[in-house]
This record gives C-alpha cells, sequence and structure tokens, in this order.
C-alpha cells in the first residue's frame, strides 16, 4: 500500500500552522499567517515547532462535530435526530436507512486519524533536536504521544483493530504496512500510551495551556477505552467470534474491573467535580456548565474562539440554524419526569395532553419545542412558532414539516444569549470527556463487575441531582439488570448530542433493537386555546449486522489486499 490520499506529503503537514496563546481572549488554536515551509525550517524553529503540535489539535473534534456529515453529526446516524434534507444522500442518512457502504461511506473517520498520526510521529522525531529547553520538549512529547492515543481510540472505536504504526514515518516510496493489528494490541496500546502521559503531563492544565493534553485527560480516555473494551460487543459479542480484529476472542469479566478501577483513579484525584446549580432554577447547572469556558467538570474540549457553530447547527431557521439533526420523539420521551420516574409509569404524573410539564430539567435545557422563548437577533427572546393552525398549515417557517421534520429542534450546550445571526459568538468549548461521563463510566463498569454496590448508586444519583431530579434518589434494592437500565437511560438523557448514543447502542449490541424501529415526531395543533398533540411518523431506520462496525472505505481497501474488509461488507 502506497502513501497517496492516506497521508499528506511532509510539506503539506506544514500548511495551516496555529500558535500557542492565552485562553483568556484568545486560545491556542488561533491562526497565523502560513508560508511555504519544509520539516527543516519548522523543526529548527522553537515557534513553529510548538505550532506544529498545536496544529494537531485542530481535528481532536471532529468525529463529535454536529454538522460532521453535512446535515448533521452522530445524533442524526442514531436514534437521537432525524437529519436535515440534503440534495445527496449523506453518511448520517445511509446509517439511518441501513444503505451505508463501504464504496460511499465518509473517509474521514480513517484519513483524519492517520494524517494526526503521522504528525504526530513527526514531531516525535524531529522534537530532540529543536531548539527548546528540555523541560518544555517533554512536555510537548507528552502531549503529541496523548493525541495520537486519542486519534487511535477514534479509529478504533469505528473500526475494531486497525494497523498501529508505532513512531515510524513513512515516505511516499516505502510501503506502509496495512495489517490489522488485534483488538487487544490495539487497546494495550492506548492504554500503555495514556498510562505513560498520565505520569509525565500535569493532572490539570490552566491559563495559558487550558484545553492542553492533561494527565486527567489521559487517565479519563484510558476509562473511555476500557470501558468500550469491556462492554458487551467485544467482550463476549463479538461479531465474528473467532476474528481477533473486531474484538476479544474471549469473555472476561474482569474487563469490567480494569475500566471501573481506570475510572476510580480519574475520580480519586479530587480534580473535576460537576457543575451544580439547583438554586437559580432546577438543573440549571447541566445548561450552565456547557456556556462556560473553563469550568470544573471539562476534561478535555475542543478549544475555539467565540463561535455559533451549535447555534448554526440546531436553532430554528428563523434565527438563520435548522442545518443539523431535529430530535425524534423517542428522545423526548427517554426523559423522566421531574420526580425521577419514567413517564410510562402510571405513578409518574404525566399527562399526555400536557407533555412538557414537570418533566426532567434538562428536557427543556436539551430539546426546543413548540412556544419555548428563544433568542433573536435583536436580543429578545420570543416564542418559537412550532404548531399548526387550524387549518392544518404552519403558522411560520419554523413550523413542524417546514422548518423541523420532527416538530423539534435542538437546545443541548446552546447559549440562551447567542442567536446563529448574531455578529457576537459564545465562548463555549465542546466537550469531549467531562466528568458526568467518568461518573456513569464507572457506574456501568462496576455495576457489570459485582452488582448495584452503594458506589454506584452514588455515582449514577450524582448526576441526577445535579440535573435537578427531586427526588434524585434511585430506588432501594435494584437488581444489576434494573441498574444497568437506569445507567444507560442516563447516558442517553445525559450525554445526548456529545457523540455517545450513536456507539453506546453499539457496544451494548442493542442497535438491532434501537437503531431498527419507526422513529416519530410530534405534530401540535392550535386553535384558539385548545391543544392537540399527535404522534407522526418521520423516518423507518433500519439496521444490519455488519453495522456495527464501519465499513473500512473502499478507497483505502483498494490500496492492499493485506487490509481487511469488516465482516458482512
Amino acid at each position: 500500500m502506497t502513501k497517496k490520499f492516506t497521508f499528506a506529503a511532509p510539506a503539506c503537514l506544514c500548511l495551516g500552522m496555529f500558535i500557542l496563546f492565552s485562553c483568556g481572549k484568545k486560545n491556542f488554536l488561533d491562526q497565523t499567517e502560513t508560508t511555504n515551509l519544509n520539516e527543516e525550517t519548522v523543526f529548527s524553529d522553537s515557534a513553529r515547532t510548538v505550532a506544529f503540535l498545536t496544529n494537531i489539535y485542530i481535528d481532536i473534534g471532529f468525529a463529535e462535530n454536529a454538522t460532521r456529515f453535512g446535515n448533521g453529526g452522530l445524533d442524526a446516524a442514531s436514534d437521537e435526530a432525524e437529519p436535515q434534507k440534503s440534495a445527496t444522500v449523506t453518511t448520517s442518512i445511509q446509517f439511518a436507512t441501513g444503505t451505508v457502504n463501504p464504496s460511499i461511506i465518509t473517509a474521514d473517520a480513517w484519513n483524519l486519524p492517520y494524517t494526526n498520526i503521522r504528525r504526530v510521529n513527526q514531531l516525535l522525531k524531529h522534537l530532540p533536536g529543536s531548539p527548546i529547553p528540555s523541560h518544555i520538549r517533554n512536555a510537548m512529547s507528552a502531549e503529541a504521544r496523548f493525541l495520537r492515543a486519542w486519534y487511535y481510540a477514534v479509529l478504533l472505536k469505528h473500526y475494531g483493530g486497525i494497523p498501529l504504526l508505532g513512531d515510524s514515518v513513512f515516505k511516499v516510496e516505502d510501503k506502509i504496512p496495512s495489517v490489522r493489528n488485534t483488538y487487544k494490541e490495539c487497546v494495550d496500546y492506548i492504554v500503555s500510551e495514556c498510562d505513560a502521559v498520565a505520569a509525565s503531563l500535569p493532572l490539570e492544565r490552566i491559563r495559558e495551556d487550558y484545553g492542553r493534553a492533561s494527565g486527567g485527560a489521559a487517565m479519563a480516555l484510558k476509562a473511555r477505552v476500557l470501558l468500550y473494551a469491556a462492554s458487551q460487543l467485544f467482550n463476549g459479542g463479538n461479531i465474528d467470534p473467532q476474528n481477533p480484529v473486531t474484538g476479544y476472542t474471549d469473555n472476561v469479566p474482569e474487563r469490567w474491573k480494569l475500566a471501573a478501577d481506570a475510572a476510580t483513579a480519574v475520580m480519586t484525584t479530587a480534580a473535576y467535580s460537576l457543575y451544580e446549580d439547583n438554586t437559580t432554577a432546577r438543573g440549571y447547572g447541566f445548561y450552565k456548565l456547557f456556556t462556560l469556558r473553563v469550568n470544573p467538570e471539562y476534561i478535555m474540549a475542543k478549544m475555539q474562539d467565540g463561535n455559533r457553530e451549535l447555534e448554526s447547527a440546531w436553532q430554528p431557521p428563523s434565527r438563520n440554524g435548522a442545518k443539523g439533526g431535529f430530535p425524534y420523539q423517542e428522545f423526548v420521551d427517554a426523559f423522566t419526569m421531574a420526580n425521577g420516574k419514567p413517564i410510562t409509569d402510571p405513578t409518574s404524573g404525566y399527562n399526555a395532553a400536557d407533555p412538557y410539564k414537570d418533566r426532567d430539567p434538562r428536557l427543556a435545557y436539551s430539546v426546543i419545542r413548540d412556544q419555548m422563548p428563544l433568542i433573536q437577533n435583536n436580543g429578545l427572546k420570543e416564542p418559537v412558532n412550532i404548531y399548526l393552525g387550524p387549518d392544518g398549515k404552519g403558522v411560520s417557517q419554523d413550523a413542524v414539516h417546514a422548518g423541523t421534520p420532527t416538530g423539534y429542534y435542538t437546545n443541548k450546550m446552546l447559549d440562551e444569549n447567542i442567536a446563529a445571526n448574531f455578529i457576537h459568538g459564545s465562548q463555549r468549548c465542546f466537550p469531549l470527556m467531562r466528568y458526568a461521563e467518568v461518573l456513569l463510566n464507572f457506574a456501568e463498569a462496576t455495576n457489570e463487575y459485582s452488582g448495584p454496590s452503594q458506589e454506584v448508586y452514588d455515582a449514577v444519583e450524582l448526576v441526577r441531582r445535579r440535573a435537578g431530579l427531586l427526588p434524585y434518589e434511585l430506588p432501594d434494592g435494584l437488581t444489576k439488570e434494573q441498574m444497568r437500565e437506569n445507567i444507560r437511560a442516563e447516558r442517553r438523557v445525559e450525554l445526548a448530542f456529545e457523540g455517545h448514543r450513536f456507539w453506546d447502542v453499539r457496544r451494548w449490541k442493542i442497535a438491532a433493537q434501537t437503531e431498527n424501529k419507526q422513529m416519530t415526531g410530534m405534530e401540535i395543533r392550535r386553535n384558539g386555546s385548545a391543544v392537540t398533540y399527535t404522534v407522526f411518523p418521520v423516518r423507518k431506520h433500519n439496521f444490519r449486522e455488519a453495522m456495527y462496525l464501519w465499513a473500512i472505505p473502499q478507497s483505502e481497501t483498494a490500496k492492499s489486499p493485506e487490509l481487511k474488509q469488516n465482516p458482512s461488507w
């Protein structure tokens, strides 16, 4: 397999350089002018060497991007949201309809990680000779190794085992190894790199280094990778049982303990905590944390200048948004009542004629529904008109069947003071790893290994308390299976639209149920004071067994017969 399209040529990697700045008004991803540079001129200059490392951060959040596929992200490729209408058949639609295949699947999950892995290896090769003090070189080396582990972890959750390249930097004429390493080898490598980085970097990065890789980030990445490795898809549920590339060929319960121990290690640092505010309003902390550039919950985030990217993706057309996914009714129904009881519980107090009353506060902070006040570009908050009039026609460009195909818009992580058509943006940074995930990772792994101990209850209830549920406590005496369902339900609403749901239903090996059903929306009709709510079909989702792992792009497997495609593709 020759280099061709998988990796950029060395000179090209020097383009688009970014320089290190403070994260107060600016951050270390601010762009600078570029010139034609080569490896010698880059790595013989300290500022350019630092900028080269900074450039490797640019793609760190691509997989979770809200418009990754042009009309939605992973949310619109799962049971969270419906993709925006598109003139072309995008990857999000292909996954929703079950028509995805190697010749049309997006190649970003393969190309971007390997491009950045090569950049890391270039940096590590030249760093010893760069005119930078040794203690700074050591920190830069550890940062780069974290980024390499991060990009390998992205590859691993998409494809299973992938080729590990070590520290090699291949030239155009070189034959690049294309034999896929086993799933175990990939997990072990990422974990070992995380351990090395965690011992070499500060636990937290502050002031001008805020947003860069830290020891805590390495620990959290290790915990996530081990959780995935212990999960049903890879640990006992391998879709190709005797194939060590697609998962483990055995079922070892102790893998859950490794995941739990890794999450425990993050928790016992006491470096992170949930951002909680139930005084301003119930669950307000769940909203506010996403608008804070610096907060105690973010372990790793994609650093950005003032931005409106999420508002542009998710706000209604009247605010110049609606370029991403639209929440399904099934997602809305996943939120409990404010008392913590599912809406299917006859004692919950749920009223289908007033379906949003007394719900989990996270629902309002995650979903824009009819008549919700929302900022306009004039700075005033005005209701969003999503309803149909008595004649069955939409009353605005935001109405169901006009602006939204489901009757909802996404509100998660949006800044209540920013509209997509504002001139100014939010200082928000997109979360890649946060403490709530660590708590839920710990709870899941511990429950799977040893059952619903008090520690499991405590971890889940911390998340529920911050959410504003009252009471937030789970029922006593839950079985392991009941606790599993509660943890999965919490993950679904707490981590929504952050890139988790798509992977969770796969690693739990339940996608054949959650991704193989009719998805629906809500049609609201108003006639004076009379309001009716009607659930209607939006799209039938289809799922095939092959879709538990992504297909390697055909453009890659065509380069070498040694690069084996995933099963059933």
